[in-house]
């Protein structure tokens, strides 16, 4: 069984999956998987199920191309549920939602804060950024910036990053200032064909 003998699968064969995004924490999906399945993930790093309504194995975006690079598997204390840490390439959800858990049936997400998180609004940005690159519009200003090349555009990152220097020591305007950073470091990071997931896959495992 490999890797995958620590795994509790029930007397149907399957696992409970919840994907998860890894760059910003949200969950996206409950599904499940077989052994199979699981080993296809482990194996080729893109996230893989199994269907109970069609009782099939299916690879995420195989037809719709929203497919999710797995950054990392995670066991339950029980061994009878997984995680998936994904980067997701589209919606998770054949809605066409980011999430399959869009609707609210008490509460409201960040109720009494009126702001958006700091993750949501870094990858609805580098969604952004990769629709400006597939598309090139010539009025963009993004497309702008990925035609000037990997040279120009590390430059303007380079200046970005003095700015938010200089905006600390003066203690004026680094909100500003480390905004403009982020987006021109993530247009960087999109131009290099980098995902905000594999960032926040470093992050975790320098975290641990």
């Amino acid at each position: 069984m490999g890797e995958t003998e620590k795994v509790h699968f029930d007397e149907n064969g399957l696992v409970p999956v919840v994907a998860q995004d890894a760059a910003t924490g949200d969950v996206l999906t409950l599904a499940y998987a077989n052994q199979e399945a699981v080993e296809k993930t482990l194996s080729s790093g893109e996230a893989h199920y199994y269907s109970r309504s069609r009782n099939e194995l299916w690879r995420k975006g195989a037809t719709s191309g929203n497919t999710q690079q797995v950054m990392e598997v995670r066991l339950d204390c029980d061994g009878d549920a997984l995680l998936y840490r994904v980067d997701p390439k589209g919606p998770a959800c054949h809605t066409g939602e980011k999430t399959c858990f869009f609707t609210t049936l008490s509460g409201e997400a960040g109720a009494g804060k009126g702001e958006i998180g700091f993750g949501e609004m870094v990858e609805h940005l580098a969604g952004t950024i990769a629709e400006r690159h597939r598309e090139m519009p010539e009025e963009s200003y993004t497309a702008g910036l990925i035609r000037s090349g990997v040279d120009r555009l590390s430059q303007k990152v380079g200046e970005e990053a003095v700015e938010v220097v200089i905006s600390a020591l003066r203690n004026d305007r680094l909100a500003e200032e480390t905004a403009d950073l982020v987006y021109h470091l993530l247009v960087l990071l999109e131009e290099r064909g980098v995902g905000i997931g594999e960032v926040a896959k470093v992050l975790h495992d320098r975290h641990r």
